[in-house]
C-alpha cells in the first residue's frame, strides 16, 4: 500500500503519545514493505524534505500568520492570546502540506489512503481525500472536550466533528474513547479500536544494569531500603499529580515511600509549592525538565511502582511502557480511561490496581495494595510484561492497523 499521513508530531519533534504512535506505526509499515509519505510541522529549523528510516517526510516551512488570523477570528480564538500562534501554525501547516501534495508531489504517483491524526492534521487529510479521491482515516488519539475537562475550544471541537463526518473510517485508541466519540456525534459503525503499543525490546528491564539503577536512586536520595514511586507525564490538570502529592502526605506510616515526579507542564510551580506546604521535600522529588527516552527507561527500571492517577486518559502509553519494564502500576480508572483496558486489577493475571484519581485517599489505598503485597508487587510487574508481549507490541498494533486499512480500501 501507499499511504499518506498528516501528523504534526514526528521525529525529531515528539511531544506526546500521538508522536510516539505515528513514529512507531510508520516504521512498522516500512518494515512490512509499504510506502509512507508523511507531512509534519516545521517552524523553520528543519529540512523541508527528509527520509526517516524509509519514511518520505515533508515539512513545508511556515511563517507566523497569527496577526492576520486575529483580524477575522471569532471571540473564542481571540481569547487564546499567544496560543493563537499555535492555531495559526497548525492551520498553515495543513494548508501548505495539502497544497504541496496536490500540486507538486502527486503527478503520476498514486496513493491508496490518507491517515490524519487528531484535529492537528485533519484539514490536510480532508483536502487530500477530496482532491485525490482516496479514502480518509481519522486517527483520534484524544478529544478537546476530554483534554480540557469540558472547558476547551469550541473551534477545535468543530474541527474534530468535521473530521468524523468526512472520514471513511475513524480509528481510536480504546473502547472508552469509542464510547466517548459516539456521545460527540461520531457514527459508531465508522469507529475501529486499535490500542497503542510499545517496543518491548527497548522497554526491557533486562537491558538496564543494576549499577545504573542504583546511581539514579542515589541521585534522588533514595536508598535500597526505600520504595521508589514514579510518575511520568505532563504536569497538567488531567494527569492528577496534585492528588498524588496529597496521597503521599496521607501515607505518614510509610516513611520509606519516596515519590519522583518526572515531567513538564503548567502546574510545575503549583506542585512545587504544594510539596513545600505539605513539608514533603524529603519524600517527593520534582524533576521538571525534558529527559530523553533512554533516561526515561532508566527511571522506570529504578522504580518499584509507577503511579498514573489521570482523570482522562484515552490510552496512556506511559502505562504500557511501565508494564513493559515489568513494573506494577496504580492507575486512574474513572471516566474515559484506556488504563482500565490495559491493567488487569485482580486474579492470577493482575498487573496493577485501579483507583479513583479524584480521591487522594483512594490513591493512597492503591499504593498500599501494591507495596504491602508479596514482594512489593513484583509479581504484578511480571504479569504486566507478559500482557504487553501478548497485546501491546508495535508488531501487533501495526498488523491491526494494516488490516483496517485494507478493509477500508476494499470497501471503497
Amino acid at each position: 500500500m501507499k499511504i499518506i499521513h498528516f501528523s504534526w508530531e514526528f521525529p525529531p519533534t515528539i511531544v506526546g503519545g500521538l508522536g510516539t504512535f505515528t513514529t512507531e506505526l510508520t516504521r512498522q509499515l516500512i518494515i512490512q514493505g509499504h510506502e509512507v509519505l508523511l507531512f509534519t510541522l516545521n517552524r523553520g529549523d528543519l529540512p523541508t524534505t527528509d527520509n526517516w528510516k524509509g519514511v518520505e517526510v515533508h515539512r513545508p516551512k511556515i511563517v507566523d500568520f497569527s496577526d492576520i488570523y486575529r483580524i477575522f477570528a471569532d471571540d473564542e480564538l481571540k481569547k487564546w492570546g499567544e496560543g493563537l500562534r499555535f492555531f495559526s501554525d497548525v492551520v498553515t501547516y495543513n494548508m501548505l502540506s495539502a497544497s504541496k501534495l496536490i500540486n507538486q508531489i502527486v503527478n503520476d504517483r498514486k496513493f491508496d489512503l490518507v491517515d490524519a491524526h487528531d484535529w492537528l492534521g485533519i484539514t490536510g487529510g480532508i483536502v487530500a481525500k477530496e482532491r485525490l479521491g482516496v479514502p480518509l482515516v481519522f486517527h483520534m488519539h484524544s478529544t478537546e472536550k476530554g483534554r480540557s475537562m469540558g472547558k476547551g475550544s469550541r473551534t477545535i471541537e468543530d474541527f474534530e466533528y468535521l473530521g468524523g463526518q468526512m472520514a471513511d473510517r475513524v480509528i481510536t485508541v480504546s473502547y472508552a474513547m469509542m464510547e466517548h466519540l459516539t456521545t460527540l456525534g461520531f457514527e459508531r459503525d465508522k469507529i475501529r479500536v486499535i490500542w497503542n503499543g510499545v517496543d518491548p525490546s527497548k522497554y526491557n528491564p533486562h537491558r538496564i544494569k543494576e549499577e545504573g539503577k542504583k546511581a539514579l536512586r542515589r541521585r534522588y536520595g533514595i536508598t535500597d531500603e526505600d520504595v521508589m514511586l514514579l510518575f511520568v507525564g505532563r504536569l497538567t490538570g488531567v494527569k492528577g499529580v496534585i492528588n498524588l502529592v496529597k496521597a503521599i502526605a496521607s501515607l505518614k506510616e510509610h516513611s520509606e515511600l519516596k515519590l519522583v515526579i518526572l515531567g513538564v507542564g503548567e502546574l510545575d510551580v503549583e506542585i512545587k509549592n504544594l510539596i513545600k506546604d505539605l513539608e514533603l521535600e524529603e519524600r517527593v522529588k520534582l524533576r521538571t525538565e525534558f529527559v530523553d527516552e533512554e533516561e526515561r527507561i532508566l527511571n522506570y527500571a529504578a522504580s518499584d511502582l509507577v503511579i498514573l492517577p489521570s482523570f482522562y486518559e484515552p490510552f496512556g502509553i506511559v502505562c504500557t511502557e511501565a508494564m513493559s519494564m515489568a513494573k506494577p502500576v496504580v492507575v486512574g480508572a474513572r471516566g474515559i480511561s484506556g488504563f482500565k483496558e490495559q491493567v488487569i486489577p485482580d486474579g492470577d493475571k493482575q498487573c496493577g490496581v485501579h483507583i479513583n484519581p479524584h480521591d487522594p485517599e483512594d490513591i493512597a489505598w492503591g499504593i498500599k495494595q501494591v507495596i504491602e503485597s508479596e514482594d512489593r508487587g513484583e509479581w504484578m510487574g511480571v504479569n504486566g510484561r507478559d500482557r504487553v508481549l501478548e497485546n501491546f507490541s508495535w508488531e501487533v498494533i501495526s498488523r491491526e492497523t494494516i488490516k483496517t486499512y485494507r478493509e477500508l480500501i476494499e470497501e471503497c
